[in-house]
């Protein structure tokens, strides 16, 4: 089968996190893979983005498949049900709302910068090579160091189900995917629950 441009987005993947780890800013290219498919899904009302152009799940698939780094097992019953995903979107949006909280709380001199990335919202590392100050306010930065810390964490959790089950199993339960499914069949006329 031919490949097209958009088969080898998994590059753009691994730019993409290599960048964040030598200059915090580049994070800000992460905002594509939010808006690209939520525009998709307004303007279409298709999942085009999670079945054509996600970078992250055709490095997944790339990995867990080619690579073989998967076990390829089904992933369990209750990580594709509907509360297990809802729920993990809604605590995904807790997150995301807590990182724009700070951003906030440093664009208002309340916090001083955090030079730091949490992974899998737990756990600090520091990451101050990575930004050495710009003529950007520091809360640009804040935002950064919260982003990057988001698409980290959910590229490890997407590893993780990658190794135990199938290459794509972090599709399943991504919230991008779930948040594009609810609007895709909001806009379609469908049941937005189911």
């Amino acid at each position: 089968m031919k490949k097209r441009w958009y088969d080898y987005l998994w590059i753009a993947e691994l730019i993409y996190m290599s960048l964040g780890f030598f200059n915090i800013l580049f994070a800000w290219l992460g905002m594509l893979f939010f808006c690209i498919p939520l525009i998709i899904s307004l303007v279409w009302g298709t999942k085009g983005y999670c079945n054509r152009y996600c970078g992250r799940g055709q490095l997944f698939g790339l990995l867990g498949g080619r690579f073989g780094l998967s076990r390829k097992k089904d992933i369990p019953g209750w990580m594709k049900s509907k509360w297990f995903r809802y729920g993990f979107l809604i605590f995904f949006f807790i997150m995301f709302f807590q990182m724009l909280w700070n951003t906030y709380l440093v664009f208002a001199g309340a916090q001083d910068l955090r030079q730091v990335v949490t992974l899998l919202w737990t756990f600090k590392l520091p990451w101050h090579w990575a930004y050495h100050g710009t003529f950007f306010h520091q809360g640009t930065a804040q935002f950064a160091f919260g982003f990057y810390s988001v698409m980290l964490t959910s590229t490890i959790l997407g590893m993780i189900t990658m190794i135990l089950f199938k290459p794509r199993s972090w599709c399943v339960y991504c919230p991008m995917g779930t948040m594009t499914q609810l609007i895709c069949k909001a806009k379609n006329g469908k049941d937005a629950l189911t």
